[in-house]
């Protein structure tokens, strides 16, 4: 039996894979993957034909929208003037060591032809890059495959998205200009992909259609609240009480409360009918108040009574761009729906505000004057 017992040998060194299989991939050989070609170019050469480049830019915002030609006309033809509808931001870059130029011109252009800028500063030492610059089928190509790798990857954030953009084509809209943005910002000489570069953007821009629509600090204080109560209860496996919460942040209970407000009064927002809506286009149902406790009836009431001062302190389609009454009358709705619901006073929210007593009751008129108007037709 001793023929049996052979030494200890070196593993064979052929596979043992069954036959008719490839041998498997080396692991740098899976981890490496054919460049994506835009438009006959490879994406990684495509940047280096519209290299990013410093600027000196001045951004700002108006009263009412500029002729942008004539403004584009005071500057010399290297200056580039653009302007963002969304944002409502106007833009304009020049080289290196010209922002105080043109900074200056901008003040001049506005002043002498009656236009009020807001925010009005210069930046420098901005880098971007001018997505035109970028070969027609590149570009093309290069949007078609990241508008659709952005589409899967914001499906976690679509709940959210859903709140500012309910309809399917104002959200394909919307990730096409992040993308468009994220080509502007891309600095291919950090070495970072541009698919890695994007997805960190985007989550961003999708806290800023919330600080977009309800404006910085509200939402700003409504993510903060609600990172520190999921922390909370993944710590201790329940949700903090107020003066819980309070500590936890680093505030006080008053702190926390008149915070919590302004997030109730977000969630309200969010909840009432949208400013670009009409009342006629939404179906109320209202129980029969034979059949019905008085409360509920009340509850009914007042919902009626909310949609139709949102209505109220919408813009009119029938004025002019330039007129007050072509913009939402925020003002007007917060004072009437925080003093009739929220519990506040005018000096109160005056404070909170940050304007005069005296400037949210003219606005405060103006939707009672259309408010009347609206409830007349409910009542017909």
């Amino acid at each position: 039996m001793s023929d049996l017992v052979t030494a200890p040998t070196a593993a064979p060194t052929t596979s043992t894979r069954p036959a008719g299989l490839a041998p498997a991939s080396a692991p740098e050989e899976r981890r490496t993957r054919e460049p994506l070609v835009f438009g006959g170019v490879p994406e990684a050469d495509g940047w280096l034909l519209a290299p990013i480049t410093p600027r000196d830019r001045v951004h700002f915002r108006t009263d009412r929208e500029l002729p942008l030609a004539e403004f584009r006309a005071a500057f010399p033809a290297d200056v580039t003037v653009t302007y963002d509808e969304g944002d409502g931001l106007y833009r304009v870059d020049g080289t290196p060591g010209t922002g105080d130029e043109m900074a200056a011109t901008t003040r001049a252009w506005c002043a002498t032809h009656g236009y009020a800028t807001v925010g009005l500063r210069p930046e420098t030492g901005v880098r971007r890059r001018a997505p035109r610059d970028l070969p027609p089928a590149f570009l093309d190509g290069l949007c078609r495959h990241y508008c659709r790798v952005s589409l899967k990857r914001l499906q976690r954030n679509m709940s959210t998205i859903r709140l500012h953009l309910p309809d399917n084509d104002d959200v394909d809209q919307q990730v096409a200009e992040w993308v468009l943005k994220a080509v502007s910002q891309y600095d291919e000489a950090k070495g970072v992909p541009f698919g890695a570069f994007l997805a960190t953007q985007l989550s961003k821009w999708v806290h800023d259609l919330g600080r977009n629509a309800y404006g910085r600090t509200a939402a700003d204080t409504e993510n903060k609240q609600q990172k520190a109560i999921a922390a909370f209860t993944a710590e201790h496996q329940r949700r903090p009480s107020e003066k819980e919460l309070a500590a936890y942040m680093g505030q006080s209970v008053a702190t926390l409360r008149r915070n919590s407000q302004t997030v109730a009064t977000l969630n309200g927002l969010r909840n009432l009918q949208s400013l670009d809506g009409g009342a006629d286009a939404v179906e109320f149902v209202v129980p029969d108040s034979a059949e019905v406790p008085d409360e509920i009836m009340g509850e009914a009431e007042q919902t009626l009574l909310s949609h139709a001062l949102t209505a109220a302190c919408a813009p009119d389609p029938t004025a002019r761009r330039d007129q007050r009454a072509a913009q939402p009358n925020v003002l007007g709705w917060a004072t009437w729906y925080l003093t009739t619901w929220g519990g506040q006073t005018k000096t109160q929210l005056s404070a909170d505000l940050n304007t005069s007593v005296r400037n949210m009751n003219v606005h405060a008129d103006r939707a009672e004057q259309a408010l009347k108007t609206r409830l007349s037709e409910l009542g017909g």
